[in-house]
């Protein structure tokens, strides 16, 4: 099964491994964007760092990552729920060229001026605060950057790979644990930590393996002689709160005049969701219904008892 985030622990509980497949997720996500494909592999690969980091925090709200950018990228923002529910988007300046080749620094830093921030969302029935982290856009990649932040922001060894095209958006996580190591058994001589070996097997794998291979069988290709546990999969989501709804009570807001004033240059509303870019259209039927459904509401009148 794919759209899904797997868990693993090796049996010295010193290192954890995770990975994330979003084949029908982020396809669906797509439906209604068309960014060039280097844009478009970049903010994969964001989605998927974003579903792995999540699957660390014990956090009843959002984990969003945001890399604010300096070149043709304005903005793109990842959000996922502590419910595993994805969204994404990205921002393009008017007017400027995406460089044929784009990759992160000329896409987003190309005046060293970019910034990745990620942010914790507490729902607001929680006792937690907001938290919000920046770094600046170093690294080749995003996984790059997000190793750069673990260490220095929590921490914690990190290593991650992400790799993302227009079917697929697929990561692979590996942290160490904090811990002191075993011993090997009869001996007084200490245990080599799964982390020493297991960093050093992950160094090899490339983007096509990340892409093709299930997650079952680049685990097992990689840590064949380890004990692993794995854990129960936790399914991923495309969720985009956008609904028809919404956007009526956008357009009841506009008022009357405005409205007619649109549809007088044009022969239909046409609204499209900020973040996913699902359109919505509106004829001058269904916008006179805006109306008439509010004037329809009974008048609140002061009564004397």
């Amino acid at each position: 099964m794919t759209d899904q985030l797997n868990k693993y622990v090796f049996a010295d509980q010193l290192t954890r491994a995770q990975t994330v497949e979003l084949s029908a997720a982020w396809q669906t996500g797509l439906a209604h964007q068309n960014y060039p494909d280097c844009v478009r592999n970049l903010l994969g690969e964001l989605a998927a760092a974003a579903v792995l980091l999540a699957g660390n925090l014990k956090l009843d709200g959002s984990l969003v990552l945001q890399a604010q950018g300096d070149g043709p990228i304005a903005l793109m923002v990842v959000e996922c729920t502590s419910d595993f529910h994805i969204r994404a988007t990205v921002s393009l300046r008017e007017g400027v060229a995406i460089p044929e080749n784009g990759n992160l620094q000329n896409l987003l830093n190309t005046y060293d001026n970019g910034r990745f921030m990620v942010v914790l969302e507490p729902k607001p029935h929680t006792d937690l605060k907001p938290y919000q982290g920046i770094v600046p856009l170093h690294g080749d990649n995003f996984a790059e950057v997000l190793e750069n932040y673990m260490q220095h922001s929590e921490q914690l060894d990190t290593r991650i790979f992400l790799a993302a095209d227009g079917t697929k958006a697929n990561g692979l996580l590996l942290q160490r644990l904090p811990g002191t190591g075993g011993h090997i058994e009869g001996t007084e001589a200490p245990e080599e930590p799964s982390w020493d070996r297991a960093k050093q097997l992950v160094a090899t794998v490339k983007n096509d393996e990340l892409l093709q291979l299930p997650a079952h069988e680049l685990i097992h290709r990689l840590f064949w002689q380890e004990d692993l546990l794995k854990l129960d999969p936790i399914p991923v989501q495309w969720h985009c709160p956008c609904t028809r709804e919404r956007v009526a009570d956008m357009l009841r807001m506009l008022g009357t005049a405005e409205i007619e004033q649109i549809l007088s240059e044009q022969e239909h509303i046409e609204v499209s969701c900020h973040f996913c870019g699902k359109p919505y259209q509106f004829d001058p039927v269904d916008c006179a219904r805006l109306f008439i459904a509010q004037s329809d509401q009974p008048e609140t009148k002061n009564t004397l008892h």
